[in-house]
């Protein structure tokens, strides 16, 4: 594994592998001196062209965790705003000698062009590219499930895949790399995926995607889901607030939104997710993402260790 850009170039092995060093490095955090030596005199670049709360810290502390130096760029205040382009940004960083590169960036295909125009020799991993891919998104999302159903709530066994979960995914799909990346890569573990959003909000060409698709959010429910996963809203992707994807929020929340009624009808044992950052009261009532059902918190937790799985196996190998 030369870079982290698609979930579709793992191998279900590569996954499972990922997974299990995940559960290692949250092992080690465990400890009272939380860092390894393992990346000690590497160089990280974070370079984010987009807005990043969770993804950039996470990464940030990842990459600090495993004793390696953090370069953070932000496209606001850099030359990006005086129009240089991706290609010049790249040879500079080849120049300053980084090791690894982890590029979010608006356009669908940045991190793919990053990894292979040839501008620089290192390791790319892909934080979010437009609506196309956020592969550790997927991974921590995965490594989360895997804990409560597989694991009962205790990390889970070596080789452990999710054969024979539901989950649903309810929301804005149209706009949705982490729905692309999770449909990917919790089919390849053996779940069962169901997408669930208004007709306009589901990208042409999801009949070949392998999982059900539907439109009523009630009647997904009622097959009793393992896992419901809600998706923010994307406005900023929107012209303006529904962009005529949705007549209104207050509809939208009837229809879609994980309501305090939805809430109370779910089975104890489902557990909630949400990728970040949520809309309160749109696709999610508070009562639900503050509820002992909800591992929002916990997934924000799996990602600082699967990224540092990431980071340490494209960087130092699987020692």
């Amino acid at each position: 594994m030369k870079h982290l850009i698609d979930i579709a170039d793992l191998s279900r092995a590569e996954a499972i592998l990922l997974l299990d060093t995940a559960e290692e490095m949250a092992a080690t955090q465990s400890r009272a001196i939380k860092k390894l030596p393992t990346l000690s005199g590497k160089t990280i670049v974070n370079l984010f062209y987009e807005d990043s709360t969770r993804t950039r810290l996470s990464f940030e502390a990842a990459a600090k965790r495993l004793s390696a130096d953090v370069i953070n760029f932000a496209a606001k205040g850099s030359s990006v705003s005086k129009g240089e382009s991706l290609k010049d940004t790249a040879l500079t960083l080849q120049a300053m000698g980084a090791d690894a590169v982890i590029i979010r960036h608006p356009a669908s295909g940045a991190a793919h062009r990053l990894a292979y125009a040839g501008w620089i020799d290192c390791p790319i991993l892909n934080a979010g590219d437009g609506t196309h891919q956020h592969p550790t998104q997927a991974l921590l999302d995965a490594m989360t499930l895997r804990r409560y159903y597989q694991g009962n709530g205790n990390p889970a066994g070596k080789g452990t895949d999710l054969t024979g979960s539901k989950i649903v995914i309810v929301g804005d799909i149209l706009h949705s790399r982490v729905a692309r990346s999770n449909v990917k890569l919790l089919t390849l573990l053996g779940a069962e995926v169901t997408l669930v959003a208004p007709p306009t909000l589901v990208p042409v060409g999801v009949e070949t995607w392998p999982c059900k698709v539907m439109y009523d959010f009630d009647a997904a429910l009622a097959d009793n889901p393992d896992a419901v996963m809600l998706l923010r809203v994307q406005r900023e992707r929107m012209t303006s607030l529904g962009g005529g994807f949705f007549p209104s929020v207050t509809e939208y929340h009837r229809e879609y939104g994980l309501d305090l009624e939805r809430f109370k009808r779910l089975n104890r044992e489902t557990i909630i997710m949400h990728p970040g950052p949520m809309n309160r009261g749109l696709e999610i009532c508070a009562e639900a993402a503050d509820s002992p059902q909800s591992v929002i918190v916990e997934q924000v937790n799996n990602g600082v260790s699967v990224r540092m799985a990431a980071l340490q196996l494209l960087l130092a190998g699987a020692e």
